[in-house]
């Protein structure tokens, strides 16, 4: 099914040696042709492995398996995006809604996907870009979100935000998250956003501790474009980041525009995969 794999792994994490021994030795029992990010190698048992930093990877390779948690998954997401590569995670992590393959599933899980029992799912990608003063001066893309958000201050921001350039509100808060079905479980949900079914062609808008407290979350089509004005009127008081990573220091008057991408990124779960019970027991809401 796969003809060459990358491994990308966490860093500094004393599981990832084990996992990455026991991945490396199901790619050699199947003969399948291996590739580690330079990272991976330095945590690789001994052996002589092909190894490329994280932006080469990709580009010799069909399938990305992340060993880490969630957040060594979207780091791969960002190495593979917009390239047609699948991705699988082995979770190390502490929740793992998106590396779902456990430490103890290593191999059964690893096989079965060599095999083609897996089940794939494309995952909406958002696309950000920061205009200012009518010039694009950076963009970024995100699975999980696009967030702006006050830096630096103890100050609430101002946010005017558009939907399809119509006006949607203005808001004193902390900043303002846009949430996919994917990111609906991260940053999104600890601000009080909804859990959105990842086969859902819909986008969260999800405000951070707003002033008016009947400023509530609000979901939107997928195909909705969204523009975040920065209407404060102090410098270096806000920040827009992609899945977590800084993007830039925003100014008053700087748009952030947010759509998603036409491209999504395939993501591998093992055959019988259940979104709803890994809520169930990541969340803690009984059997």
């Amino acid at each position: 099914m796969f003809t060459r794999i990358g491994i990308v792994t966490k860093t500094h994490e004393p599981a990832v040696k084990e996992a990455l021994e026991r991945v490396i030795a199901v790619l050699n029992r199947r003969g399948v042709d291996t590739l580690l990010e330079t990272q991976a190698a330095a945590h690789a048992p001994a052996g002589d492995y092909r190894s490329a930093p994280g932006p080469a990877l990709p580009d010799s390779c069909d399938l990305v398996i992340s060993i880490g948690g969630d957040g060594t998954l979207l780091q791969c997401a960002g190495l593979i995006y917009p390239r047609d590569v699948a991705l699988v995670g082995i979770n190390l992590g502490r929740l793992g809604f998106l590396a779902d393959l456990s430490l103890a599933d290593i191999e059964t899980g690893l096989d079965a996907v060599l095999d083609g029992q897996y089940l794939s799912e494309d995952r909406a990608v958002l696309g950000c870009e920061v205009v200012r003063e009518g010039r694009v001066i950076a963009s970024e893309d995100g699975l999980n979100d696009v967030v702006v958000q006050k830096w630096s201050t103890a100050r609430l921001i101002t946010l005017e935000t558009y939907v399809d350039g119509q006006y949607l509100h203005s808001q004193r808060s902390d900043g303002m998250i846009v949430a996919t079905p994917t990111g609906s479980t991260a940053y999104a949900l600890s601000g009080g956003g909804p859990i959105l079914d990842p086969r859902a062609r819909a986008l969260a808008l999800v405000p951070i501790c707003p002033h008016t407290l009947t400023n509530r979350p609000i979901v939107l089509s997928d195909a909705a474009r969204i523009e975040i004005h920065v209407a404060t009127d102090r410098e270096d008081e806000s920040r827009v980041t992609c899945d977590g990573n800084s993007i830039l220091d925003l100014l008053p008057g700087d748009v952030v525009r947010v759509a998603r991408r036409a491209r999504a990124i395939r993501l591998l779960h093992p055959a019988g995969h259940d979104h709803f019970a890994t809520l169930r027991a990541k969340l803690n809401w009984g059997a």
